[in-house]
């Protein structure tokens, strides 16, 4: 596991570091509201040359954005919908998917079908400063 304690002007770092390390599969991303995960799939996106508006997935579960970046969320409907819409399927296209409100049970399920996971906790410190577990499984 990797920490990064990053006030917000400061979040390029872990940003260039994922992406470098981490080219395809899923990150699933969880943090209280408010935490920064739909921000940090924004800082994401942007790195990985997306000009597309990045906005939560929370009404409609999957955003895509440019050919290769997805972006999901669970907080609604939770894992046994995303699971009986066929979802773990489209989690095998080639890119980087970030899920919102994925939990351990889904980071056993991707591991178990040989999809490269990673998560990151977000964690508010202040108005200004997050802190950022990162683990690759």
């Amino acid at each position: 596991m990797k920490i990064y304690t990053l006030a917000l002007d400061e979040i390029d770092t872990i940003v260039k570091d994922i992406a470098k390390e981490f080219k395809s599969g899923v990150i699933v991303l969880r943090g209280d509201l408010a935490a920064g995960k739909t921000t940090f799939v924004k800082k994401m996106a942007i790195y990985l040359g997306s000009d597309e508006e990045v906005t939560s997935p929370t009404f409609s579960l999957q955003q895509a954005y440019s050919k290769n970046i997805f972006h999901y969320d669970m907080y609604n409907h939770g894992l046994d919908h995303f699971i009986s819409l066929g979802m773990l399927e489209e989690l095998e296209r080639d890119g980087l998917h970030f899920i919102e409100w994925g939990d351990e049970r889904l980071i056993e399920i991707l591991r178990e079908a040989e999809i490269d996971v990673m998560s990151i906790d977000i964690e508010k410190i202040s108005n200004n400063k997050r802190e950022y577990k990162v683990c690759i499984y």
